[in-house]
């Protein structure tokens, strides 16, 4: 029996010289393909890539303001909803004036107490002023009075006592000595009634001086506007008024009103927080780059951003204007702590505050919170 033996098929050198030569071909082909695509992405990374930094752990954040009443009472009309739009000084809230106007009313009434008060004080003082003239001159009189008196009492004293060196010798009569005597008691009585009187005149005029001073004192540099009691009563009208006025609670910045927390109706305390304001052309973005992208970061260099709002089709450009002074983890309420010896090195990350163009933002509204895409450019570091 013979065997049968399949015969293969003699491939021809030409073929095979051919194949090989054509994979040759695209082998150098892929190369080079390959050398050009590292060539580029060698010459986009120094070029392009080494000199930006990048991230998408960013939101759009503001210094919202708080708005609280400054005066406590009751509201009687909110005028704004949640999500208006409102301006600086527009007002949001009244509160019941009652109270306030009979405060401003009171101290309208304290301010003409004082002011009337002050007036009388000046007319008290001319009084008091013509009154110690007057005790001046009646002083004067007085001590005319007294030198007459003295007068009398020497010249009676004298003719007493000349009567009485020639009684004996009978040269005047008793009744002449009498009426000398008489004379004299008369003129020693005088006498010691001006001298009373003096004493009487000056000390009503040390009063008179004392009571001018006393007086004096509370107007002397003073008008009816500096007095101090009158300013100080001007201070409490002042203070009513304020209140009266913040009664009506105003926008303290111009936004959009969140987290409405008021009606009409209810108590409020000074400071108790009402509602919330975001300025909405004031916003900025925290950007949270990783500790090994910061080491080229400065303040003021150009960054580009990007919403998920809006996409790739809205570019913000601003700059860096802050560094923070510690990482998210080190400001946390609770920060973290290695105490148990966690070997794990976390990588940790830094918030960069980046300031947007409020021309963009009035174009492309942003809210806070969004997250945002942010590259910086730090090709001039």
């Amino acid at each position: 029996m013979t065997d049968a033996t399949d015969t293969v098929p003699a491939v021809d050198p030409e073929v095979s010289a051919s194949r090989r030569a054509t994979r040759k071909k695209w082998l150098r082909r892929l190369v080079v393909m390959l050398a050009i695509v590292g060539v580029g992405w060698a010459a986009w990374y120094y070029l392009v890539a080494r000199n930006h930094v990048s991230t998408d752990n960013a939101y759009v954040n503001a210094q919202m303001a708080l708005v609280t009443p400054l005066v406590a009472g009751s509201a009687i009309a909110v005028l704004v909803e949640d999500t208006q739009q409102v301006k600086a000084g527009d007002v949001l809230v009244r509160l019941d004036q009652a109270n306030a106007k009979i405060a401003v009313a009171q101290a309208e009434a304290d301010l003409a107490a004082a002011r009337r008060r002050f007036g009388q004080t000046v007319a008290t003082n001319s009084a008091l002023s013509a009154q110690v003239d007057s005790s001046s001159a009646g002083l004067l009189q007085a001590q005319a009075q007294l030198r007459t008196a003295q007068a009398e009492f020497d010249k009676a004293r004298i003719d007493l006592q000349r009567r009485e060196a020639v009684a004996a010798s009978g040269a005047v009569s008793g009744e002449e000595l009498t009426q000398a005597r008489r004379s004299f008691a008369t003129a020693s009585a005088a006498l010691d009634a001006a001298r009373g009187g003096i004493s009487e005149v000056a000390s009503a005029r040390r009063v008179a001086q004392g009571q001018l001073a006393a007086n004096d004192a509370l107007v002397r540099g003073s008008s009816v506007d500096t007095d101090p009691a009158v300013r100080a009563a001007r201070a409490r009208l002042d203070a009513a008024l304020l209140d009266l006025q913040r009664t009506e609670i105003r926008a303290p910045i111009s936004g959009v009103v969140s987290r409405l927390q008021v009606q009409i109706g209810q108590r409020l305390n000074p400071g108790q927080t009402i509602m919330t304001i975001v300025p909405l052309e004031r916003l900025y973005v925290d950007a949270n780059f990783k500790e090994s992208q910061l080491g080229r970061v400065r303040i003021g260099m150009p960054v580009e951003l990007t919403s998920d709002l809006y996409g790739g089709d809205v570019v913000y450009r601003g700059k860096v204007v802050g560094l923070a002074g510690g990482t998210g983890s080190s400001m946390a309420v609770i920060p973290a702590q290695n105490a148990t010896g966690n070997w794990i090195k976390t990588v940790q990350r830094l918030p960069v505050r980046i300031e947007l163009d409020p021309a963009e933002l009035r174009q492309h509204p942003l809210r806070v919170g969004l997250s945002m895409e942010v590259e910086i450019d730090v090709s001039g570091q």
